[in-house]
């Protein structure tokens, strides 16, 4: 059997002419709410590359928790991750995923989470002053991804790392790391077919060190090139210097500032004393404990602003739903002060519904990618009819297959969701769900979606993400209205999904304003 014969053999249900290049992934991705796709399908991905397209529950189920050893990331993920951030946890697989992955679920935990809640409030409270001070006395249009990527990274700056990467005021000059993050995305994009070819060869085959290789792309007159590289050096120098002055502060032992660090709530310095009482054989080595700064900065930065800007379009769409969810922040304002704790916050019924029907409908990340370690044979909840018309209820993989998983599909599934499964609709989650969620038994970690996917690699910080949404949203809807600008806004199905107004959605940078005014308290 050959690599393409047995998905080659699977239903063709995409209706996008493909191209060399891309293959059906562009129009694929676009076609948001389309029934024209089932769950399972052969597409074309990059270079014509045969891949399975799969949101079946069963065989999702088999991807990421029963037999996620032979489903792991792509050899391009791991290389990826690997040169872009060092070890971390991105860019592990099989036995050192699965130890780093133990040491860091403690430090994710909601008794750590509670503690961090003052700092959201913090950094939420002076996003809030700064949106006082720019609207003033008549509506003004703010560029929220600016605002929210602002926001996210000093959270993940202060409660993650102990450290401030900026206050979030507009009198503040915008620090050299910040705007080296914010171009980090818009690079990824312009240089994502250098590193789909270059990557995995020089990850694969060892080809020299870190070193060697920046050299290489030095050499090259390759200006993006090189400015990734620039913005590469900028998060780890960075992240080295953060680390290094706290493992200096741990090892003085019983000093004034040894013990404010061992009283600490950050996610890093909690790591790191973690790691100091692990056995031997548990513990991370310094590379590893640094690369998880960079993924982490980049995990909670890029996804929740994403997350963020979209709740706060689709409240600006929906002002009925707005009116309803300030009232209820109000009302939590005056029975629990201007910062409820972590239980009060999660315990708001329709803040949480909004939140959840958002991730629902519009996942910051709509797709990913699997490649099989192994031959296999991938499980289907029903069965389908293979294109030489046999009926099958397992699909044979050979080893290095690639299957596209969509979340956003999962997550919208009219036979999983009800007819209504396209519909923004927050009310759904203050009533119970349809038997049929129950019963398809998704195997998402978070509220039977597939948003923080499931299994070994879920989103480990989903909670974390989750409080912030809701500390910002009950900063901001509490004191300003939000609603549609001038222009159209229009989100691209990118890795992450970023919004912009440019109709032909060729503007790398995402961009996102929306009219904001004062309301009276």
């Amino acid at each position: 059997m050959t690599p393409g014969c047995i998905i080659d053999n699977s239903p063709k249900n995409v209706s996008v002419d493909p191209t060399w290049i891309t293959g059906t992934f562009t129009g694929h991705m676009y076609a948001y709410g389309s029934n024209a796709v089932g769950r399972v399908s052969r597409i074309q991905g990059l270079f014509s590359e045969a891949m399975l397209y799969v949101f079946d529950p069963k065989a999702m189920h088999h991807i990421f928790v029963k037999d996620q050893h032979l489903y792991d990331e792509s050899l391009f993920f791991i290389a990826n991750n690997h040169i872009l951030f060092g070890p971390g946890l991105f860019a592990m697989k099989g036995e050192q995923h699965r130890k780093q992955r133990k040491m860091l679920n403690p430090v994710f935990s909601v008794a750590h989470l509670r503690h961090m809640v003052p700092t959201f409030f913090k950094v939420s409270e002076q996003l809030s002053d700064t949106f006082f001070q720019k609207v003033g006395n008549q509506k003004q249009e703010i560029d929220m991804v600016t605002w929210m990527t602002r926001a996210a990274l000093e959270i993940v700056g202060q409660s993650g790392m102990g450290t401030s990467f900026g206050p979030v005021t507009e009198e503040q000059e915008e620090p050299h790391y910040i705007a080296s993050v914010k171009e980090f995305q818009p690079l990824m994009t312009l240089t994502l077919l250098p590193r789909l070819l270059l990557l995995p060869l020089a990850y694969k085959y060892k080809l020299g060190g870190a070193w060697l290789q920046r050299k290489i792309v030095d050499i090259f007159p390759w200006k993006v090139g090189h400015q990734m590289a620039d913005i590469v050096d900028t998060i780890h120098n960075t992240s080295v210097d953060i680390f290094e002055e706290k493992k200096k502060v741990l090892a003085q032992g019983d000093t004034e500032e040894a013990s404010q660090l061992n009283e600490g709530r950050d996610i890093i310095g909690i790591l790191m004393r973690e790691n100091q009482k692990a056995a031997n054989e548990d513990k991370l080595c310094d590379a590893e404990i640094i690369a998880q700064m960079s993924v982490l900065i980049f995990a909670a930065m890029d996804t929740t602003s994403s997350a963020l800007a979209r709740i706060l379009h689709l409240l600006s769409m929906h002002q009925d739903v707005q009116d309803k969810l300030r009232a209820e922040l109000r009302e939590a304002r005056e029975n629990y002060g201007d910062q409820p704790d972590y239980d009060q916050l999660i315990s708001l019924p329709y803040l949480d519904a909004v939140c959840r029907e958002t991730l629902r409908l519009y996942p910051p990340v709509p797709t990913v990618i699997r490649e099989t370690q192994a031959d296999a044979f991938l499980p289907l909840s029903t069965p389908i009819t293979g294109v030489n018309g046999e009926e099958m209820s397992e699909i044979f993989l050979p080893k290095d297959s690639k299957i596209f998983i969509s979340i956003q599909a999962s997550n919208t599934d009219p036979t999983t969701w009800g007819s209504d499964s396209y519909e923004w609709k927050p009310e759904r989650w203050l009533s119970p769900l349809p038997e049929a969620v129950q019963e398809s038994r998704i195997p998402g970690i978070y509220s039977n979606l597939m948003t923080f996917i499931g299994g070994g690699r879920s989103c480990i910080g989903f909670k974390f993400s989750q409080l912030e949404m809701k500390v910002i949203l009950f900063s901001l809807l509490n004191r300003f209205k939000f609603s549609l600008p001038k222009e159209e806004i229009f989100w691209q199905m990118t890795i992450i999904a970023s919004p912009t107004v440019d109709p032909t959605l060729s503007e790398l940078r995402p961009r996102m304003p929306l009219s904001v005014s004062r309301l009276e308290d």
